[in-house]
């Protein structure tokens, strides 16, 4: 049997964009609760939406960009970690036609300003700087150095003590209470004009992947492809009105903003977010005092919050249901998972940025091993199928081979290069997603590996490329190579293999991440360095990885 299938059909797509979508939503449920952010601060009150609450407030928001003459289709950034003015933003944007741009909270200047001037971004709405991040002076850097970003905006700190949350230098910059002053010169009708302008189809999202060309590329979703996954995905999961999802997950990250807030939002769910960062004990208290019903996670999340010391202290008796995706759930883990947090219909999910990004998802009745051992079945309205690398030719089930995804969640593109994106998308529609799978005889897909050298650390895709080309600025490195070993914790930790320059040295991983502090994400700093006289090449003179990968494990004792 051709390994090949199609997601269920009989549920339509949504033909709206992200703003009706939402104007609809909170008509039906106007005093239901939409967001809730944990108190920023021990002894502080939470802050809370009602849906009437927050589309007022996205649509104040929305006005305020109308009126700094933000048009249908220019790039506005976010550089925060989760807050609840990261979600207004994104659905104020959407509401306006603009296309927002995730950016990692971790970049540093490096990797900030190539991402600002790649999409020409206008505005960067930047978070309060803190003891992790100079988010303030590395915005400003961006300001002095992009030609196209005309306006920084400063997120109010909210009594978290952070070092800076930005005093305005310049016409230039704004605090986000200054930027909502602008709402009052701008009247309603003008949005609702601007919201009647707009098409499911039109960009309003970029995200940018880490790419084996040495930086990222900016995958370009569209209303249609974000709204109708993170729709889907609500549905398979049972999500009601009654839903309170509790999301320490990055809003940055499709997982935190589609498979979280466009998710439960599109079902009149509350969304609940526990800090700015993940903490066990923060996430476990959200579900507590909230009443969560569903809670999301890495599988390393889940292990930290079920390895805390008081963990049966936690009243968990809410949780019914969550998601799992970024790398597969050891069995003993979903077991716990299942038994002492009553998340009894807990599923996996499978994706790519580029495909909005879950592709393949378990269901409610799936069996311990379907929901350990693979990633599911095809998600509705999408197609799957496993094909020869090599030639392109279609694999029968049970044949390992490159994972394909075809249907509405395929992205637009990545941001103005062509040549990748027909890399990437076939003639006929295909997204190639560089994995290794194989379909059993039920439909389900097991990814086995990678086809590219891509290292999973935590959830975080890494491509070791990226690194390379930052470490060959190093001043004593002639050659690097930087590949994946195992790690416990993380599933995959980074190793640099470094020839260094004659008479240069010596060079350790305290030194090399002394180097890349400020300069690149902490999750992109390698663990380990071996310093080696040369790398092992096949034939035609390419490194052989996959041996240095097996020297480096014997060596270590992984």
């Amino acid at each position: 049997m051709r390994a090949y299938t199609a997601g269920d059909t009989d549920v339509p797509l949504l033909e709206e964009t992200i703003g009706a979508n939402f104007e609809r939503v909170a008509a039906q449920f106007p005093l239901h609760d939409a967001l809730i952010e944990a108190a920023p601060v021990p002894g502080g009150d939470a802050r809370r939406w009602s849906y009437t609450k927050m589309n007022d407030d996205v649509d104040r928001l929305a006005r305020a960009l109308l009126a700094l003459g933000v048009a249908k289709g220019e790039r506005v950034g976010i550089w925060s970690p989760n807050c609840a003015e990261w979600t207004l933003l994104q659905y104020a944007t959407a509401k306006i036609g603009a296309i927002l741009v995730n950016v990692n909270p971790a970049y540093r200047s490096h990797e900030l300003e190539f991402v600002v001037k790649q999409n020409g971004m206008r505005t960067l709405v930047t978070a309060p700087s803190d003891t992790n991040s100079d988010y303030v002076a590395m915005g400003r850097q961006a300001l002095l150095t992009c030609p196209d970003l005309q306006e920084l905006v400063f997120l109010p700190d909210h009594g978290l003590d952070a070092l800076t949350a930005g005093s305005p230098d310049g016409d230039a910059e704004l605090t986000y209470g200054e930027l909502l002053k602008r709402a009052d010169a701008v009247g309603h009708s003008r949005l609702v004009a601007r919201m009647a302008e707009l098409s499911p189809h039109d960009p309003i999202n970029l995200q940018y992947t880490s790419g084996t060309t040495g930086f990222p590329k900016g995958a370009t979703l569209t209303h249609h492809n974000i709204l109708n996954n993170g729709f889907a995905i609500g549905e398979l999961l049972g999500y009601t009105e009654r839903d309170r999802v509790v999301i320490p997950v990055p809003f940055y990250h499709c997982f935190g903003m589609v498979i979280g807030n466009l998710n439960a939002l599109s079902h009149g769910a509350a969304t609940i977010i526990p800090g700015r960062g993940f903490s066990p004990a923060a996430a476990l208290e959200a579900v507590q005092d909230f009443e969560g019903t569903s809670l999301y996670g890495v599988p390393t999340m889940f292990i930290a919050e079920l390895a805390l010391p008081d963990f049966g202290s936690y009243d968990l008796s809410t949780l019914r249901t969550g998601v799992m995706a970024g790398s597969l759930c050891p069995i003993e883990v979903m077991n716990r998972v299942i038994a002492e947090m009553n998340m009894v219909d807990v599923a996996i999910c499978y994706g790519m940025t580029e495909t909005s990004p879950v592709s393949t998802m378990t269901r409610k009745g799936d069996t311990l091993q379907q929901r350990t051992e693979t990633v599911g079945r095809t998600m509705p309205q999408l197609e799957s199928k496993i094909v020869d690398p090599a030639t392109g030719e279609d694999l029968e089930r049970g044949q390992i081979g490159e994972l394909c995804t075809r249907g509405y969640a395929v992205m637009a593109g990545y941001w103005n290069q062509p040549d990748k994106t027909a890399e990437a998308i076939d003639a006929e529609g295909w997204m190639h997603t560089g994995d290794l799978a194989r379909m059993d005889d039920d439909g389900y897909v097991v990814v086995e590996g990678r086809i590219k050298d891509m290292v999973i650390r935590g959830g975080e895709n890494i491509y070791p490329r990226e690194i390379e080309e930052f470490l060959y600025t190093h001043p004593d490195i002639q050659d690097v190579q930087v590949i994946g070993v195992p790690d416990t914790r993380y599933g995959e930790e980074l190793m640099a293999c470094i020839i260094l320059k004659p008479g240069a040295g010596p060079l350790d991983a305290a030194s090399l991440a002394e180097f890349c502090r400020g300069r690149l994400a902490h999750y992109k700093i390698p663990r380990y360095v071996e310093v080696r006289e040369s790398f092992p090449m096949t034939v035609s003179g390419k490194i052989r990885k996959v041996q240095m990968r097996e020297e480096a494990v014997a060596r270590l004792g992984l």
